[in-house]
């Protein structure tokens, strides 16, 4: 009963190893890679298949493209992908072999020791105009007043249309163009106690699409804005602080001028009362008369002679 169950065993394990393989005049050859499809989202291309299993080996996969200036003027020649050829994995990102917006053609085969499948042929050709554009995604921040927006960086392809307005109503919405290597990006500068919203949507001009907007997100600005009257009076408040402050300094600077630089008084007997043509027709017994009238003493000297 065991060497039964040890024979079943055996033949069923040897079956098992050689279903992967087929026999084509006597020679052993690896199945094709099946169900070849391109999965391309925001520009990046990744060509997949359906791996041939062997058990306990691995597999490597080959992969080739050939673009319309390849089929037309260059006699159909097929060019191995930079990045796939060989590759263990059941996929190629292809995104770097696409460089042109026409139709590719894409194969695969698969390989074992000596031993190597059939080319699989992608049943479409491939155009990377169908590409899935998705939203980007975002994340507002606030910088003081300052409102600001970040973007999901998704290659040096795309620009990015931002949106953005007050939430009030009939508020203007307000456009802004992003480039790639811009983040994050100033949009407004923001009134306190209100609210703004912001969506945005990607553009590839290579393909000339553009992708839906993502959702909305609003913000709401912290603190209260001043009322009218209140933002009045502090400015007339303003005002007349600047006022009082200016005059302090006129009163302090006049003070200082009359303590550093006091004006000298002269006395009334030094003063001059008469004119000199006065004093020179006084006559010499007239001259102590003159005197009491306030001239000096060296001002009479220089009448008298």
């Amino acid at each position: 009963m065991v060497l039964e169950e040890i024979k079943i065993n055996l033949i069923m394990w040897f079956s098992y190893a050689l279903i992967p393989c087929l026999f084509v005049d006597g020679v052993a050859v690896l199945p094709a890679p099946q169900n070849l499809s391109v999965q391309s989202t925001n520009m990046k291309h990744v060509l997949t298949w359906s791996p041939v299993i062997v058990p306990e080996e691995i597999i490597h996969y080959s992969v080739e493209y050939q673009g319309e200036y390849e089929s037309l003027y260059m006699s159909h020649i097929w060019i191995p992908s930079s990045w796939c050829s060989p590759t263990q994995r059941p996929e190629c990102d292809i995104t770097e072999d696409i460089t042109a917006t026409v139709s590719y053609s894409l194969r695969v085969r698969a390989t074992l020791g000596s031993l190597t499948s059939a080319w699989s042929t992608l049943k479409h050709r491939f155009n990377q105009n169908s590409t899935i554009l998705t939203p980007p995604g975002m994340e507002i921040t606030m910088d003081g007043f300052h409102l600001l927006i970040k973007l999901e960086d998704l290659g040096p392809h795309f620009e990015f249309f931002v949106s953005y307005w007050r939430r009030e109503p009939g508020a203007k919405e307000h456009v802004k163009v992003v480039r790639p290597g811009v983040l994050p990006v100033y949009l407004e500068t923001v009134e306190p106690g209100a609210a703004y919203c912001v969506k945005a949507r990607t553009f590839v001009k290579a393909i000339g699409r553009h992708s839906a907007f993502s959702q909305t997100e609003c913000v709401k600005v912290q603190g209260e804005a001043l009322p009218l009257v209140l933002a009045l009076f502090t400015f007339v408040g303003f005002v007349l602080i600047l006022g009082v402050a200016l005059l302090s300094v006129w009163k302090m600077g006049q003070l200082l001028r009359h303590s550093c630089c006091p004006v000298v008084m002269l006395p009334d007997t030094l003063k001059i009362t008469n004119s000199p043509q006065k004093l020179i027709s006084c006559r010499k017994e007239e001259v102590e008369a003159c005197v009491t009238s306030g001239l000096s003493s060296e001002e009479l000297l220089k009448a008298w002679i």
